[in-house]
């Protein structure tokens, strides 16, 4: 057995029905491999084995590496030792592969912001995270979850939110619900604008949530003519990521 340390946020997942189900989000369709994140005893990883996509799990805890090398033969070489965050995915995986996992729930949205910045080699995603983040990375307009990653994610990414897990499903049992979501990479995940730009924007308007976009968008520093007065008078959380598409080309003109 291996103890869950709080600094890494582990929190085991205990019940095998739903770590099947888990796994069995991922499609496997165009792609060959898959990384899981954060396997610890392998409850997801003995039914991520069973499907036909080469698995690869990364685990920084060093406790945890010893039980799945000695438990878990058909892991040998394909255990990925260090902090995900660090790793050279390009380098590490040569190809398109899935995501997925029981996250961490203290770097969940830093392994989201990590994929984004891959999105081109990751044309699938599933995993648990917080509830309220995974309700955050699912929600759309109008939401008060609604927010920047929100955004971002549909950007590229068609989301779904699958199902919530209990607390008690898991050893130690987090004080918070858990929910599960899905991913999957857009056909035309191309952005028509400079990506940088996007982000910046979106994230600026965010950070004022509570503002106009005419007030919140002053701190870029770029002239707002372009845009409508309508739009102006809007708050980022009433707008589609293709209007943050949008804006983002008005305030990209010379």
């Amino acid at each position: 057995m291996v103890k869950a340390k709080k600094h890494l946020g582990q929190h085991f997942l205990r019940n095998e029905g739903i770590a099947r189900d888990i796994a069995e989000g991922l499609s496997h369709l165009g792609y060959k491999k898959v990384l899981e994140i954060g396997p610890g005893m392998g409850v997801l990883s003995r039914f991520l084995l069973e499907a036909p996509s080469e698995l690869f799990v990364a685990e920084i805890d060093g406790e945890s590496i010893v039980y799945l090398e000695e438990n878990f033969k058909a892991l040998d070489k394909h255990i990925i030792p260090g902090d995900f965050l660090r790793l050279d995915l390009a380098k590490l995986m040569g190809e398109p592969f899935a995501l997925i996992g029981n996250y961490p729930y203290n770097i969940s949205s830093q392994i989201i912001f990590k994929m984004l910045d891959h999105v081109e080699l990751i044309p699938e995603m599933v995993g648990m995270f917080q509830k309220e983040v995974a309700d955050r990375l699912t929600a759309e307009p109008g939401s008060k979850t609604y927010g920047i990653l929100s955004v971002l994610a549909a950007a590229f990414y068609e989301r779904e939110y699958l199902f919530t897990v209990a607390a008690h499903e898991f050893s130690p049992p987090p004080k918070v619900l858990s929910g599960v979501i899905r991913f999957k990479r857009k056909v035309d995940f191309s952005l028509t604008v400079d990506r940088s730009l996007f982000t910046r924007i979106v994230k600026t308007a965010f950070n004022q949530r509570r503002k106009t976009l005419r007030n919140a968008l002053k701190a870029l520093n770029l002239p707002l003519d372009g845009i409508s007065a309508d739009t102006l008078q809007k708050r980022a959380e009433q707008l589609h990521y293709s209007e943050f598409v949008e804006l983002t080309e008005i305030l990209s003109r010379p």
